[in-house]
């Protein structure tokens, strides 16, 4: 005989000749002799909402009230992104936006959730019952035992019974994917096509590289090698309307490399003056902005997925998600020796599913 010396179980050798004795599994060199029985259920604690009527209306009243509360807050989710619109650029006014759409959809979402929680507890059926295995089949008994499960489960949770719950929970869950699809669509250009708008930025031919944030102007005398400058085009601080959509679409990063560090291809050998480069700053996986330069390496690293692209290689890409280079933007240099765009973007930037249009 062994004996455990933290249960002081009384332990036995696993022996054939024993088939009264459970099989050890493999690898088992003692099993225990007094495994201990199935306890079975304890005793069953009816609720409140069991033994007292005007408590089960009480939690039914709570329950629909929940779900009325969240058809509320996605009605509010809708209306509140039109009564706080963010086209003037005004911060202030993007955070009320946020706030109450956010408000909305919270109310919306913690409606069905508690209301579905409070149901399952104060209302449908309260047993206890374990849930045999049984053989993957697919018999006619099979079948009708599924049946009755389904038949049982309704009874039980009083899904067909109890109208006012179920009619409010299906209001809720029709209600509850409303505000995201008013805001989808208005992420697209109301009267525009997008394609369209997507496939063009601010820069044009002569339009001077700025400092983001400031606007100021950048020379090429400005750029030393090695640096980096986070750049939008000049003239983009006194738009009206479209500023932070502009910016989106226009930001650039800006570096000086040794010239013969450079290698250029043989059609951009012009698109770059005397080392400096211009890449757009938005990664062309999914449009993140790609902030961090090390200057050593020449390598652009985008924060969010790890994209890293080359920019003495016409920013190809050397690791990560992205699929196609940085697009780059042709500069100069005017009569005054600041830095300007000689064109637009050649092609799309950002990514790079614009490019299947």
């Amino acid at each position: 005989m062994a004996q455990d010396d933290h249960s002081s179980a009384e332990l036995v050798a696993a022996d054939s000749s024993h088939p009264e004795q459970p099989t050890a599994s493999p690898g088992t060199a003692v099993i225990v002799a007094d495994a201990f029985e199935n306890p079975g259920f304890p005793a069953h604690r009816p609720r409140v909402t069991d033994e007292n009527p005007k408590r089960e209306k009480r939690a039914q009243r709570t329950i629909y009230t929940l779900f009325y509360l969240s058809i509320l807050g996605s009605v509010w989710a809708i209306a509140a992104y039109m009564l706080f619109p963010i086209e003037s650029n005004n911060v202030g006014d993007v955070r009320l936006n946020n706030m109450f759409i956010g408000l909305g959809a919270t109310l919306a979402l913690l409606g069905i959730g508690f209301g579905a929680v409070h149901w399952a507890k104060s209302i449908m059926t309260d047993v206890e019952l374990v849930d045999e295995r049984h053989p993957i089949g697919g018999s006619p008994e099979t079948q009708a035992a599924a049946a009755k499960v389904f038949a049982d489960s309704d009874r039980e949770s009083g899904f067909t019974r109890r109208a006012v719950i179920r009619n409010s929970l299906i209001g809720a869950l029709v209600a509850f994917p409303l505000p995201a699809v008013v805001l989808f669509r208005g992420l697209a250009p109301q009267d525009q096509n997008p394609i369209e708008l997507l496939s063009h930025t601010m820069w044009e031919k002569g339009t001077r590289l700025a400092l983001d944030p400031s606007g100021v102007p950048i020379k090429a005398s400005d750029v030393t090698i090695g640096s980096a400058f986070h750049v939008i085009p000049e003239g983009l601080q006194d738009l009206e309307h479209g500023r932070l959509e502009a910016k989106a679409k226009a930001a650039v990063l800006l570096m000086r490399l040794n010239p013969e560090e450079l290698n250029e291809l043989p059609e951009r050998e012009s698109w770059s003056y005397d080392g400096i480069v211009a890449y757009s700053k938005i990664c062309t996986h999914v449009g993140c902005p790609v902030a961090l330069y090390e200057q050593h390496t020449h390598h652009l690293l985008c924060p969010c997925h790890q994209s890293q692209f080359d920019v003495a290689n016409h920013c190809e890409v050397i690791f990560g998600p992205a699929a196609r280079p940085l697009p780059q933007l042709p500069i100069t240099v005017d009569d005054e020796g600041y830095l300007v765009a000689q064109s637009d973007f050649t092609e799309p930037v950002g990514p790079s599913f614009w490019e299947r249009h």
